[in-house]
Order: C-alpha cells, then structure tokens, then sequence
C-alpha cells in the first residue's frame, strides 16, 4: 500500500497502482506463481499502451518489479526497487524465521508472529499508524490467501539475469530489515549494471513508511 506516496507524487508524475494477483481488490486464486505476477503486470503495461515506464517495487514488489525490467528491458527507463532480493528458495519470513532460529526456539507459530515485527521492522510507531490504515482500507487476506501469497514467493532467482536489466536502478534497504536483510539488496545492486545502492539507517523493512520523507525525497530526485 502506498497511500503517502501516491499522494506525493500524483501532481509530478502519471502514477498507476497495480493491486497484485491474491492481493488488495484483485482475485484471489488457490494457486499462482511469480511468473504470474511480473505476467500481469506486463499484461497491464499492454493493455494501457505503455511502451516506456518507471517502475518503483517495495518488497514483493520490488521481486515483481526485476522479472518485468529483466523481461522487458526496453520498457523500463528506470527501476526503484526496496526492501528487496533477488532470490528466494522459501519466502522471506520462513527465510527470517531459519535466520533467528536461535532466539525463537521453543515458541509457538503464534508467539513468532507476535515477535516477527520487532525483527522486521524498526520505526514500530510509523509501522503502527501504516498498518492500521491498511486494516482500515483493505481487505485483509485470510489464512489460506495468505498461504497462497508467500508460497508465489518461493523459488524464485534472478541473479543471473539481473544482468539483462538496462534501467537506471536505485536499490534501497533498510539497515535493521530482518526479513530482507541489507546484504540482500546489496547483492542485487551489485548484479545490475547500472544500479546504486542506498541504505537507510533508521528503517527495516518499510523504509517508505519509517523513513518516509527521506524515501519520497529520493524517489522524486531519482525520477526526476
């Protein structure tokens, strides 16, 4: 959800807002894939007539938003992608949950979940009033929905076509992001050809609601 973003930018740029397959106002299926994901979003980009875009992706997004630039190379004159990867074997919180094994040993699915925000996020009051709004203003998925979301997260990689990319790329992670840690956006940074990396030192895995000024900010320069 970028409800602050797209208000920000709605006066400066042509802004569309894909609500994914499984997610927001979309269908929900039992069943897709990331292949999926970037095929709609192409699918979009065709039916609209759009020959030449920026493509700004936050988390899945970001996943989505590398299949379409490395598909389509042509079609993406520049490419923001935060609190990304650019491989996944299992999704990200399962990947997280590997990575902290140690301090949630004993505890139950529930009280993992319970600790996950303090391990995914660092500004908990901003992702506080974000989280509320989107409870407010969506649809919330349901477990099967939601199981159905990260297993379309799983198995994907693209590093060795991140290479493809032709983009002007801007890779920003959150320095305290422990479901997409740092060094993750860092390497897929390194596997574009024309990418920088930026690491915002007081987000986690939000650095668009916990650091939003400073992530509009550089958003708006980089576009423009």
């Amino acid at each position: 959800m970028f409800y602050r973003e797209i208000g920000y930018l709605k006066d400066k740029f042509r802004i569309i807002a894909l609500d994914s397959r499984g997610h927001g106002k979309s269908d929900r299926p039992d069943e897709f894939t990331m292949d999926d994901h970037v095929a709609d979003a192409i699918a979009l980009l065709d039916h609209l007539g759009l020959n030449s875009v920026n493509i700004l992706g936050v988390s899945m997004g970001s996943y989505i938003a590398q299949g379409i630039a490395i598909k389509q190379p042509q079609r993406v004159e520049k490419l923001i992608l935060a609190a990304t990867k650019s491989c996944g074997e299992k999704s990200s919180m399962a990947e997280m949950f590997d990575r902290y094994k140690d301090e949630l040993e004993g505890m139950s699915i529930a009280e993992k979940l319970a600790m996950s925000s303090e391990l995914i996020f660092h500004n908990q009051e901003a992702v506080n009033v974000w989280q509320k709004t989107i409870a407010k203003n969506s649809r919330m998925l349901n477990g099967d929905e939601q199981s159905a979301a990260s297993a379309a997260l799983r198995d994907f990689d693209f590093r060795d076509e991140l290479k493809k990319i032709t983009a002007e790329t801007l890779v920003i992670s959150g320095k305290h992001d422990g479901l997409n840690p740092p060094e993750k956006g860092r390497e897929t940074a390194v596997g574009i050809p024309n990418a920088d990396y930026m690491e915002f030192q007081d987000s986690g895995h939000a650095p668009n609601v916990e650091q939003d000024r400073l992530f509009l900010g550089v958003v708006e320069k980089f576009l423009g």
